[in-house]
């Protein structure tokens, strides 16, 4: 057991996830990294513990019951909590497609990824942070989900982050007498493999944001969508 908070971050074999990880580890927590990749996982872990952090490796596909159960047991049996969820994992920014011309089969894999697997992690662990009586839950959303602004393109990506918006308000109207802070956050554009080389902010930048909503203090904002730590339009 460890006096640390514990922290799982999904997706965070590369990019915004793994950078998160290195934040949350250099503010003192004990975190998990986790992948659908075990050998990606590990390359990432190898790399952030040359730095000596406290950062530890466990397999996790968000898209399957059987993963997340694994890694919930894996939890209580060497921690007995949770106490910050990343949901960083995503997937498929498609700028090829419109609403009108969408490859639904497409479509339904991305919202599958970046709706169902947070809202998967969120009904395992959001039950095991109420027990403890503390918890904050990070989605990672995206402008592009903002109804605000909204456009026909990106339709599987901009409509799934617009889901996850939806959920994240529900999560926080569910929990808000539980001392457990759910939000959404937009990194803005940064460069990821996603997000591309001509993107105007560096991963190091987007990822400052959602440690910020991964560390609020109690009392802090819940059900909000924010980039920066500055609430932004729905």
């Amino acid at each position: 057991m460890t006096n640390s908070k514990i922290a799982l971050v999904t997706g965070a074999n590369r990019g915004l996830g793994k950078e998160v990880c290195r934040q949350l580890a250099q503010e003192g927590y004990r975190v998990i990294l986790t992948s659908r990749t075990e050998d990606k996982g590990r390359a990432a872990l190898a790399d952030i513990a040359q730095e000596g952090l406290d950062i530890v490796y466990h397999q996790l596909d968000v898209n399957n019951q059987q993963s997340i159960a694994t890694i919930k047991e894996w939890i209580i049996k060497n921690y007995g909590r949770l106490d910050v969820l990343v949901n960083n994992a995503g997937i498929n920014y498609d700028l090829w497609h419109n609403a009108l011309d969408a490859d639904l089969e497409e479509c339904h894999e991305t919202i599958e990824a970046n709706l169902f697997g947070p809202w998967r992690m969120a009904q395992t662990f959001i039950p095991l942070m109420q027990e403890k009586g503390f918890g904050r839950v990070v989605n990672l959303s995206s402008g592009a989900g903002a109804l605000n602004g909204m456009d026909g393109g990106k339709p599987a990506y901009a409509m799934s982050k617009a889901a996850l918006n939806v959920l994240t308000i529900k999560l926080a109207h569910l929990t808000a007498n539980d001392n457990i802070l759910v939000n959404a956050v937009c990194p803005g554009w940064v460069r990821t493999d996603m997000g591309g080389k001509e993107a105007t902010r560096s991963i190091p930048e987007g990822a400052k944001g959602i440690v910020w909503a991964a560390t609020i203090e109690d009392g802090g904002p819940t059900g909000g969508f924010f980039r920066d730590g500055e609430r932004i339009a729905w």
